[in-house]
């Protein structure tokens, strides 16, 4: 094993340990889509780029995670007026509904997105 491969395993186990530090570990990825990754191609289908799974799945739970505390900041914020919340909740509402696409990675029915609909 390379330094750059040593890196990658520590960072990744540290990382992880934080994560369930933080309470962060109750979204699972698929089983089916471990070790997959995403590949996109351009209109001549020739690979642009690939990257895994796994780091799709992090960056759609940050965006999740950065939306509930968008949601709690606007529910206790002093200023704003019940109307401005309500408006701006169904922003965050619509923005959740925008994310149902990334939906097949994860492994609970419950911790999938849900907008107006669900």
């Amino acid at each position: 094993m390379d330094n750059e491969e040593m890196y990658d395993l520590i960072f990744e186990a540290v990382t992880q340990a934080l994560d369930e530090h933080a309470g962060n570990d109750d979204m699972r990825l698929s089983r089916r889509l471990v070790g997959g990754r995403i590949l996109f191609e351009d209109d001549q289908g020739r690979e642009a780029k690939a990257i895994p799974v796994l780091s799709l799945f992090k960056k759609v739970t940050a965006v999740r995670e950065r939306l509930r505390v968008l949601e709690q900041k606007l529910n206790n914020h002093s200023t704003l007026s019940e109307a401005d919340k309500a408006e701006l909740q169904a922003y965050v509402t619509r923005c959740y509904g925008s994310l149902t696409t990334f939906n097949f990675l994860f492994a609970e029915e419950s911790d999938k997105f849900k907008g107006t609909g669900g």
